[in-house]
């Protein structure tokens, strides 16, 4: 009885043992289609957030996260949305970039006229025509051809100086106080402290998100100055803050709304503001503050911007190496005022590759003059850098070889 217990028992462990060498490898192999497919949606909703067309997650490739990861130190150049508007161009842009040490560009998605360079999905910009349909034809594949290639894609977004928004919804401009339409330099800007601009401005922003940009950067993001600007009537409510307090508003606001989209917001602002409490309060941009909340703050330091003698620097524009080195020293006297722990934007100036001749004491720039900009950045502790010409006309031998 006990022999036939025991051969019983056995039968039974063997039995056990076949199922469980059966069932096993199938539990781990439905495992890892489902780790995959769930790594797949990670990637998808990580990396691409709100990006156009993604509508379902097991449709979509695996993903190289590698492609998507923030460039550690961008080293970059703007670039027209009309540069980029051909194929040609863009695998021009990009053979350059992959042969220097370039590693971002900047594009306009809303340029200083107020046109979104390509066709829109936002209502309100559609209404008013203010896309270009005739420059960036396929902004989510040029986007995702720079990733592929190492490029960090930045969209610049110019805020408050919108002369067809102003021409458009003259409700939205900035007035005199008999409720003309205020001009400044010949061009209507749009108001900062109307609340229906910031919507605006913010939502094409978040176009640029969805289309795979990983950066936005805002430009003019600050009042208009010179001209009858004086004679301005704001009108909007909240009028008794002040410029500064407006715009740091604006900024938190952009920042708040872009958040969920997974995208670095940065802005660019005058490089004088960094020592001069009155050229901040004449265009609303307070440098430390503005610090605190940003991710990337890029002050315009190009030499030729700069007064003769400021910060020590007899002919700022002969001697770019010396004026961008005490721009960004003083830069980080100021930053260092925010303390360990909290938030402190990484500074990446805005230098010059183009010659200023409407000014007294001017030279041409080329290959020298850049390098000479670029180590004044390195020698002040300070890793990222943009370069600025108007025609993308850059003098490409002044950036070292990969």
């Amino acid at each position: 009885m006990k022999k036939k217990e025991m051969s019983m028992k056995k039968k039974m462990l063997y039995l056990v043992m076949i199922v469980v060498i059966l069932i096993i490898p199938t539990i781990f192999v439905l495992s890892k289609t489902n780790i995959i497919n769930f790594e797949r949606k990670i990637r998808i909703t990580k990396e691409l957030p709100g990006s156009v067309g993604l509508s379902g997650y097991d449709e979509q490739p695996i993903m190289n996260l590698g492609l998507y990861k923030k460039i550690p130190a961008v080293k970059g150049i703007y670039l027209s949305e009309w540069t980029l508007s051909t194929s040609a161009n863009v695998d021009k842009w990009i053979d350059i970039a992959k042969q220097k040490e370039i590693n971002a560009f900047v594009i306009n998605v809303k340029n200083d006229d107020g046109r979104i360079t390509f066709i829109t999905s936002y209502e309100t910009a559609k209404q008013i025509g203010a896309d270009v349909s005739g420059a960036l034809k396929n902004p989510e594949e040029l986007v995702l051809k720079m990733k592929q290639n190492g490029i960090f894609p930045i969209a610049r977004v110019v805020a408050f100086k919108d002369p067809y928004l102003a021409k458009q919804r003259p409700d939205l401009s900035i007035k005199d106080s008999a409720g003309n339409v205020l001009r400044v330099g010949g061009e209507a800007w749009v108001n900062p402290y109307n609340k229906d601009v910031w919507d605006y401005v913010i939502e094409i922003a978040k176009e640029a998100a969805r289309v795979g940009f990983s950066e936005i950067q805002f430009d003019y993001i600050r009042f208009a100055t010179g001209g009858q600007i004086h004679l301005a009537d704001f009108g909007a409510p909240g009028q008794e803050k002040n410029k500064e307090q407006i715009i740091l508003e604006f900024t938190k606001y952009a920042k708040e709304q872009l958040a969920p989209l997974g995208v670095y917001v940065s802005a660019d602002v005058f490089g004088t503001i960094i020592t001069s409490a009155v050229d901040a309060r004449i265009v609303g941009q307070s440098y430390l503050e503005m610090g605190k909340i940003l991710d990337y703050i890029c002050p315009m330091i190009y030499p030729s911007h700069y007064a003769d003698g400021s910060l020590g620097v007899t002919y700022p524009d002969l001697d770019p190496y010396s004026m961008i080195k005490r721009a960004l020293e003083e830069s980080t006297k100021v930053l260092d005022a925010i303390p360990p722990g909290e938030n402190r934007a990484i500074v990446r100036a805005w230098l010059q590759d183009f010659s200023a001749p409407w000014i007294a004491h001017w030279q041409t720039y080329g290959p020298k003059q850049m390098r000479e900009q670029i180590q004044a950045t390195y020698d002040t502790n300070h890793e990222e850098w943009l370069f600025w010409n108007a025609g993308n006309n850059y003098h490409v031998d002044g950036f070292n070889a990969k």
